[in-house]
């Protein structure tokens, strides 16, 4: 039942022997039933023709369940228009549990892809260990309502394992148990344990922890999976015992198959479960004696198992705010703040394992971490349930996020988010030249920009430019330098200029009509405000225009410079254009 390295236990031959004819005889009935059973041996007759495990038996070889698949089993995947979301709790894994050996499986393939492992033999080994965490009796992250112990190893019965955790993980500090819902021994989940939904903490009773640590253990090595050699040699490593292997295969080939999930806690349990801990150990006998073992008694004076119909106070009456705050974002950033309900029954009492859809409405670039526009969370102990981070896109404004409890008709909670542009606090020149131009003609060098926000690049911060006015309250001026639209009239106000990736941003080229003075461009982004000074002034005589050309900003060409001036040239704005310009 426990995993555990590098210690080969032994026991009678016989119970292997027997728990090898109870599943060859419920396997020749075609039907379920459930047999308690000891540990495997290390005598060849007792295992058959299994073939030895890497490193010798790395289990406790506790009992273990020997509850075969149902008959009617689930259609394989695409023999059917599609398998049912509920089904009977015999058949059924509940859904915090098959979230668990499903993001194992994921995890150790982001890792270790060359091992293949399935989660349908993490799923059949918990089920056989423990009823898949005693049906699905866990709360919202996954963790048992109270421990799933087996039998002290005291080696009456079962081998002989002192405590090697002072009773840490298993409450007895004289002898070691097997913890869980995958039953590793806590010498065992020293090396192997995980943290596998993510909380900081490795706990062999979290369903999520040990999926992944059982993952971690059956990868062991070169192993590949999806040999069967492999996989045989992988599951004795857990329990050296042909039966045991006969029995978790049975089950491996069960959901492959094809499974549907059941809710928590509603899952069907071994009898042996129903006292809300492990496996009650077999009598024990005397080998050779010709005895047979006692049938294990059903539990007795141990918690009833949970009525799965809903009551009353099981039943959602509604869900509201939990305290969530503004949600007010930068384009392109995460918002700091998470979006949470609260579920309550009809008492006002918190109700957990409430299935709660987030979904982001109106026209918005805005998705949770992933991607995605929807997600489906269950509220915790206390009630609540926390959608995944929200992150904002590059289109300002607000937008709208419902959460409402799956499938039903209950009242949705609606939240407003709102997308700000990306900020700067800091607009400088990226040039210190003078920027001036001849009356008529085109400015000799281009205005460049850098925008920063706390002294970092401000990438994709919107900039405006408007040549003003020297007034006391600025307003575009009608005279002076401009910039061209795409058909090259004169304009002097360009919006949605946008820095780059290093924070950057260069203006079209600028023209100067053939007004003479100092003219200002005021440059505005979000949180920051830069003025230029240009310089219109006649250096020099004017060239006589040759035929054909004539000057003025609404020619489109301007006229020819002074010596040592620069030519005009045509500039088309990035943006779109104020049609406030006029001709000066």
């Amino acid at each position: 039942m426990a995993a555990q390295f590098g210690r080969r236990l032994r026991k009678g031959a016989t119970t292997a022997a027997v728990a090898a004819l109870a599943v060859a005889a419920l396997s020749a009935s075609g039907a379920p039933g459930t047999t308690l059973v000891g540990g495997g041996s290390d005598d060849p007759q007792a295992t058959g023709t299994t073939p030895e495990p890497e490193n010798g038996a790395a289990t406790g070889n506790s009992p273990y369940y020997t509850e075969l698949p149902p008959l009617n089993t689930p259609d394989r995947p695409g023999a059917s228009a599609g398998l049912p979301v509920t089904g009977s709790a015999e058949s059924g894994i509940p859904a915090s549990v098959l979230a668990a050996y499903k993001k194992a499986e994921r995890t150790v393939r982001a890792s270790d892809a060359a091992c293949r492992l399935p989660w349908q033999l993490l799923a059949a080994i918990g089920k056989v260990e423990s009823g898949h965490a005693r049906g699905g009796r866990v709360d919202g992250n996954g963790t048992t309502f109270s421990p799933i112990l087996g039998p002290v190893l005291d080696g009456r019965g079962f081998a002989m394992i002192k405590d090697t955790d002072n009773g840490a993980y298993d409450g007895d500090s004289t002898h070691d148990r097997a913890v869980g819902p995958m039953q590793f021994i806590p010498s065992t989940w020293a090396t192997w344990g995980q943290d596998g939904n993510g909380d900081g903490r490795k706990d062999p009773n979290n369903v999520y922890d040990a999926a992944l640590a059982a993952g971690r253990y059956l990868c062991a090595g070169s192993r590949d999976l999806s040999l069967a050699a492999d996989l045989d040699r992988a599951v004795l490593s857990y329990n050296h015992s042909d039966a045991y292997l006969r029995t978790v295969r049975s089950w491996f080939d069960y959901y492959k198959r094809g499974t549907h999930e059941v809710p928590d806690g509603t899952g069907a349990l071994p009898p042996d479960l129903g006292s809300g801990t492990g496996p009650t150990p077999p009598p024990s006998r005397t080998p050779g004696s010709g005895t047979k073992p006692s049938k294990p008694s059903k539990p007795g004076g141990g918690p009833k198992d949970p009525d799965p119909k809903p009551t009353p106070s099981d039943t959602p009456a509604g869900i509201e705010n939990a305290g969530t705050g503004k949600l007010t974002a930068t384009a392109g950033d995460a918002f700091a703040e998470r979006i949470a309900v609260r579920a309550e029954n009809k008492k006002g009492a918190p109700l957990a394992k409430v299935s709660v859809t987030f979904t982001i409405t109106s026209d918005t670039d805005a998705a949770f971490a992933g991607g995605g526009k929807t997600a489906v969370v269950r509220t915790a102990a206390d009630g609540t349930a926390t959608a995944p981070v929200l992150k904002a896109g590059e289109k300002t404004g607000m937008f709208t996020v419902r959460a409402s409890v799956t499938g039903s008709s209950l009242p949705p909670v609606t939240y407003t988010a709102t997308v700000t542009a990306r900020r700067a606090d800091a607009i400088a020149r990226t040039g210190d030249k003078e920027l001036t131009a001849a009356p008529g003609a085109a400015f000799a060098d281009t205005v460049g920009l850098k925008a920063t926000f706390k002294g970092a690049a401000a990438a994709g911060v919107t900039v405006t430019a408007t040549m003003i006015t020297d007034a006391e309250k600025p307003a575009e001026n009608d005279k002076g330098p401009y910039f061209k639209d795409a058909d090259g009239k004169p304009v002097r106000t360009l919006t949605a200029l946008r820095t780059g990736a290093d924070g950057t941003l260069e203006l079209p080229k600028i023209y100067a009509d053939d007004t003479e003075g100092t003219f200002k461009l005021r440059l505005t982004a979000e949180g920051a405000t830069l003025v230029v000074e240009l310089k219109v002034e006649d250096s020099g005589p004017t060239a006589t225009p040759s035929p054909g050309e004539s000057s003025g900003e609404g020619s489109g060409t301007g006229a020819t410079p002074a010596p040592g001036a620069s030519p005009s040239a045509t500039g088309t704005p990035t943006a779109t254009a104020s049609p406030k310009a006029s001709t000066a």
